[in-house]
């Protein structure tokens, strides 16, 4: 059996030997491969767990809450972005919008991250290609400046377009069918939108579409949209996100000041849209 040894392990990790067991004993992680005589061995992707934990902690988070958001990552993906923000993050308080209020907020994260995002990591979920295909000029030219753009819809394969974003299908059964996400994940440029739309309510003649959404420019909760994302198109073809996995598992900063002014400009660039 090949893997590191415990004190390759610690060398490479700087995560002293009883720290690791402590760590084994009473959380389960990692967990290292055994000899027939007992002795541990590690692999490459325990090396970079062990130092996502680790930064987890530098930043303050608890070490229980550091593997479960590491191990979160690893897991199967999670097809829902609304349901795993709101499971996770219970603090986010939902809102019922009106589509036209839904797309003004869409418009206005969309605009601010083409004017002031350096070389984001974009996702967005279009429900169906009918409404891809609506907004697809704007896409392509936000997918002009950025790292990776990913849409997804009911599309019939993957696509991966030289002039706009990837086209990651999904069945019309899945969660994410139902849902409207944009996620932009960089830099100092930080922000999410997930909504789910909700059965249509009949005013008089007219049916207005209604969406419960949440959004946020909180570094944490993004990069966990933009890991949600990244694991469902993944699961549909993995070379796209090996590029940018690096990114996606490094451990955003706390919210700065750049970012609560991002949130002041995104309202008032939709309150300008709406009016």
């Amino acid at each position: 059996m090949s893997g590191l040894t415990i004190g390759q392990f610690v060398e490479r990790t700087g995560v002293a030997e009883g720290t690791l067991r402590m760590w084994e004993r009473r959380h389960g992680f990692p967990l290292p491969q055994r000899l027939p005589s007992g002795h541990r061995r590690y692999s490459e992707a325990d090396v970079e767990l062990v130092r996502r934990v680790a930064s987890e902690r530098s930043v303050g988070m608890s070490l229980s809450g550091a593997i479960a958001r590491v191990k979160g990552f690893t897991a199967a993906p999670t097809p829902s972005v609304y349901a795993a923000l709101r499971r996770r993050r219970p603090e986010l308080e939902p809102r019922t919008l009106r589509r036209s209020v839904l797309i003004a907020l869409t418009h206005a994260i969309e605009d601010e991250s083409l004017a002031r995002a350096a070389r984001p990591l974009l996702f967005a979920s279009f429900q169906s290609q009918q409404f891809y295909r609506q907004e697809q000029a704007r896409w392509r030219e936000l997918a002009r400046g950025a790292e990776l753009t990913l849409a997804f819809a009911d599309f019939d394969r993957v696509r991966t377009p030289r002039d706009g974003p990837a086209e990651i299908p999904v069945d019309r059964n899945h969660p994410l069918a139902r849902e409207w996400i944009v996620v932009c994940c960089a830099p100092h440029h930080a922000v999410c939108l997930a909504a789910w739309e909700l059965p249509p309510i009949a005013t008089g003649a007219r049916q207005h579409r209604l969406f419960e959404a949440i959004w946020s420019v909180e570094p944490d909760v993004v990069w966990e949209a933009s890991r949600i994302c990244a694991g469902v198109a993944a699961a549909k073809r993995s070379a796209l996100i090996d590029p940018v996995r690096a990114r996606l598992e490094s451990v955003p900063g706390p919210p700065t000041v750049e970012q609560l002014r991002l949130a002041t400009a995104i309202t008032n660039r939709m309150l300008s849209y709406l009016s």
